[in-house]
């Protein structure tokens, strides 16, 4: 191994998303061979767009891998910790060695590192993100609000990416592919309740063959919420001003539907460790 001196600072804006302090690690970063270094199963991403990754290798191969690869020893080989994009480009680009930055972990710890470094990029798809934050919270018992300490975003922000796993997997698995879009994915949501499930996988990949615009698809979902609204609620602008209050406050979905004597205001949970959060706030724990 070779060690690296005199990295340049400002280069680090030609890959965004790497989010390691360079200058704080300067002094450990080395050389090894590419050959030497292998992907971890176990990260979140899963998928990785050929063209985007050819774009890097053809920047890597004039420019060279101007920032590491996190990676930690396993064995006589190199485990990636996060970067794998990364590598995958160095390949490409023919590169024979490339700065790596060793953490020492456990595989525990080296696995939540990688989750928690990937969760902190805004270029994660909308499920890999969403499994991410799944696994943070039942491998490693971490609650929403821990998450969202960890990966520097809003509690209800984690909560609402959490939704798109209620999806069928056939629909999760056309968005990793990229086929469609997170947008689609999210206005597909509320039709889940009405649709059975063979016809919301139909409708998702008729969005992949047809390219369909997100707009439509939320017009399936708001037209009927619209009519059945008008039968039951008399003063509906009351009535959603309070929703959209109890929404943003609590990060969830809420409604409120009245009956001639009382009625009834729902609120949204998302998983276990969600629905526990939801008592916290609501004072009934």
């Amino acid at each position: 191994m070779k060690k690296q001196t005199g990295l340049g600072r400002g280069l680090e804006d030609l890959f965004a998303e790497n989010s390691i302090d360079i200058a704080a690690d300067e002094g450990n970063i080395v050389f090894v061979g590419i050959s030497e270094v292998e992907p971890n199963k176990e990260q979140p991403r899963k998928y990785f767009d050929k063209d985007k990754i050819s774009e890097l290798a053809a920047s890597i191969a004039e420019h060279g891998l101007l920032q590491p690869i996190t990676v930690r020893k396993s064995g006589e080989r190199y485990k990636i910790v996060s970067g794998e994009r990364r590598w995958r480009a160095s390949r490409m680009a023919g590169l024979t060695e490339i700065p790596v930055i060793i953490r020492e972990t456990d595989d525990k710890t080296a696995l939540e590192l990688a989750l928690i470094e990937n969760l902190q990029r805004e270029d994660l798809n909308a499920v890999e993100e969403a499994k991410g934050y799944k696994t943070l919270a039942e491998e490693y018992g971490l609650t929403q609000e821990e998450i969202s300490k960890k990966v520097g975003k809003s509690r209800p922000s984690v909560a609402n990416a959490m939704r798109i796993l209620a999806l069928p997997e056939e629909i999760l698995s056309l968005v990793l592919a990229g086929k469609i879009s997170s947008g689609h994915a999210r206005a597909l949501l509320p039709l889940a309740e009405k649709y059975p499930k063979e016809k919301l996988i139909a409708l998702a990949k008729e969005i992949a063959e047809k390219d369909i615009p997100v707009r439509k698809i939320e017009n399936l979902s708001k037209v009927p919420e619209k009519k059945s609204v008008k039968k039951t609620r008399k003063n509906d602008i009351y009535y959603a001003e309070i929703e959209d209050g109890l929404s943003r406050k609590l990060g969830r979905k809420a409604k409120i539907v009245p009956a001639k004597k009382g009625g009834t205001i729902t609120l949204e949970y998302y998983d276990d460790n969600d629905f526990e959060t939801l008592l916290d706030m609501l004072e009934l724990k």
